[in-house]
């Protein structure tokens, strides 16, 4: 077996084991927060489009898949699945509105956009305005396993049916990412990234290539978007906020742009100083700017992308 598959199988296990060793909800919130950042850097990392407005997806569809569960008693992988497709509907008329812009310009335009759907979250009757959709019900998987059951082992109460579930699902959306980057298609996206007017001259459709990016981009944070709503039973308009597209920018960073797992590690830092700082109030917010000034002047290329720099710059002799 190769490194790269003992590393994914590791991982795998890892993840399967995680809510007997770790507080359930925590991990749940990662994944969907991880999700959340490897589809924002298919975007940024692989097509190099930045997108200010990329919370507008992720909670776009935690409102359309939490309303639909509620009201309409769509299933959670059916309300799931809307929600990840609202999103990707979503994405293709941003991206119709958007994609031909560059650099700033694109980026504003994304922003400008999110708030838009900001708007209509907090003005929307069937939103809830500031108080967010609430008591979202986690349902019934197929009709068959509750979400919502509890099992206690050794004393301790696990969502194990959720956490499965949502884990699943990150592991689908994570698979999709890894399998676009390493296919031709994403071969191309980096030749755009890298040398835009040179693709064209090859006679790649870039404009049509991009859009394709920009909708995969946004159809997967939406279904991490979509899962945190089952997760926290709740829709809110922090889940739409340029807040929530600042954060998926920085856990990208963080992690190492342009890297499969870099966005992973981001999302755990990030989340995890959220969590152990949230008693300090809004002074989190101070601690994370700090740590994400440190961490951009000591690793440039985010903390994966260091340790692959410093592996492929290894002398030969000690490559083993």
């Amino acid at each position: 077996m190769s490194v790269n598959r003992k590393l994914w199988a590791a991982l795998f296990l890892a993840g399967l084991a995680a809510p007997f060793l770790i507080y359930p909800v925590f991990v749940m919130q990662l994944l969907c927060f991880a999700l959340f950042a490897c589809a924002f850097n298919l975007l940024i990392g692989y097509t190099g489009l930045l997108s200010f407005g990329h919370a507008a997806f992720f909670g776009g569809a935690a409102y359309v898949t939490g309303y639909l569960v509620k009201n309409a008693g769509l299933t959670p992988e059916l309300g799931v699945i809307v929600g990840t497709l609202a999103a990707g509907l979503m994405g293709y008329i941003f991206g119709i509105l958007t994609i031909r812009r560059q650099g700033i310009y694109f980026a504003m335009i994304t922003l400008a956009l999110a708030q838009v759907i900001y708007f209509i979250a907090l003005k929307a009757p069937f939103t809830g305005g500031e108080d967010g959709l609430q008591d979202v019900p986690r349902g019934m998987f197929l009709g068959l396993v509750d979400l919502g059951h509890t099992y206690h082992v050794a004393g301790k109460p696990l969502e194990l049916n959720l956490y499965y579930f949502v884990f699943i699902i990150f592991c689908i959306g994570f698979w999709i990412i890894h399998r676009a980057i390493h296919s031709p298609f994403g071969q191309i996206l980096k030749a755009i990234r890298e040398n835009e007017p040179r693709a064209i001259s090859l006679g790649y459709k870039v404009e049509r290539l991009k859009l394709l990016a920009f909708v995969i981009s946004a159809s997967l944070a939406g279904t991490a978007g979509a899962t945190k709503s089952l997760v926290f039973q709740l829709a809110s308009l922090t889940d739409v906020s340029w807040h929530t597209s600042g954060e998926v920018v920085l856990m990208t960073l963080l992690g190492g742009l342009g890297t499969v797992l870099g966005p992973v590690v981001g999302a755990f830092t990030v989340v995890a100083l959220q969590a152990e700082l949230s008693a300090f109030g809004s002074w989190v917010t101070v601690v994370i700017g700090v740590t994400f000034v440190v961490c951009v002047l000591s690793f440039r290329r985010g903390f994966v992308g260091e340790v692959l720099e410093k592996i492929r710059t290894r002398p030969p002799g000690q490559n083993d």
